[in-house]
């Protein structure tokens, strides 16, 4: 048998379909059905240039028709390709995608969620030198709903650094205590006091500083044309903080970055209410989740904090 013969006979057969087959007592509806972690590229246009990114994907649907045992994963799968692999992420993008996907289980689906996972490659300048270095952000996108009410949404991870406020306080008290037990008697010059600090001996306490990491999820209050901002959100936030973690750095970024962390001390619940208030004067952002953990050097758990306005988090909730 040739090659085509072959073909033309794998094309007459009718291969069994077991999930289109209905049966007879009724089904109970189901909430969720669908995929998790799906290995797709998305399509990605920063500054001009396009670039295809690797993500995971998690697509799903309810499943309401009383006489379907499944749904049809193939069709969501291939919705998801079609539309993430050759479309650059966009806000028109995503709700053309939720139509697909509507659109691919009308009958046995009233709504939609998928979300997308991938990180987002952005090269960053040193604090005061003339160094460049790259940093990669975590980015989420998601859209959900039914045929008449959906939300696109834009989530991101930032890494940053906090030094406890009640650490540096205490610091500074010893600080000043082995000063007065320095230079018991006065006068004494600031020379000396420069001198002394400068010296092993005037490094009396540190306080205690550990990287921490601002997990934010916001609902997109924008037009269908406009693109994703992803990375305006990304320069929001750490803006806000004032102590974003850095790529290359030389001995003078390295002082620096010790002087903001001086000049910022943060409480996890400090740097929540920042975030929000950085996010409140965003008009493209409607409701928002924001998450944030200090990996404490001092204990060996976090310090968390968490503000919710409408949104959810978990798997395409």
């Amino acid at each position: 048998m040739t090659e085509s013969d072959q073909s033309r006979d794998f094309a007459s057969t009718v291969l069994a379909d077991e999930v289109s087959r209905s049966v007879h007592e009724p089904q109970a509806a189901l909430d969720r059905v669908g995929m998790r972690g799906i290995e797709l590229p998305v399509r990605l246009e920063v500054d001009g240039v396009v670039a295809l990114l690797p993500a995971q994907v998690d697509v799903v649907v309810d499943l309401h028709h009383p006489e379907a045992r499944g749904i049809h994963m193939s069709r969501l799968y291939r919705a998801c390709n079609e539309h993430l692999s050759t479309n650059a992420l966009s806000v028109a993008g995503l709700r053309t995608l939720h139509d697909a996907l509507l659109d691919s289980h009308a009958g046995l689906s009233r709504r939609a969620w998928m979300e997308a996972r991938f990180s987002l490659p952005v090269q960053r300048a040193a604090l005061l030198s003339s160094l460049q270095g790259w940093r990669q952000y975590p980015v989420s996108v998601r859209v959900h709903g039914d045929a008449q009410q959906r939300r696109v949404e834009l989530g991101v991870e930032v890494l940053y650094s906090s030094t406890c406020p009640g650490s540096a306080a205490m610091a500074r008290q010893l600080l000043a205590q082995r000063l007065r037990e320095t230079f018991p008697t006065g006068p004494v010059s600031v020379d000396d006091v420069a001198r002394w600090l400068e010296s092993p001996v005037g490094n009396v306490a540190t306080a205690h500083a550990q990287r921490s990491c601002a997990k934010v999820q916001v609902a997109l209050n924008m037009v269908a044309g406009e693109d994703l901002p992803m990375l305006r959100l990304i320069n929001t936030i750490e803006a806000a903080l004032g102590t974003a973690v850095q790529g290359a750095v030389k001995r003078v970024d390295e002082q620096e970055f010790a002087r903001l962390n001086g000049e910022n001390p943060l409480y996890c619940e400090d740097a929540a209410r920042r975030i929000r208030s950085a996010l409140a004067q965003l008009p493209w952002v409607s409701d928002y989740r924001i998450e944030t953990a200090h990996l404490e050097s001092l204990h060996p758990h976090d310090a968390v904090a968490c503000v919710v306005k409408g949104v959810s988090g978990g798997f395409v909730a």
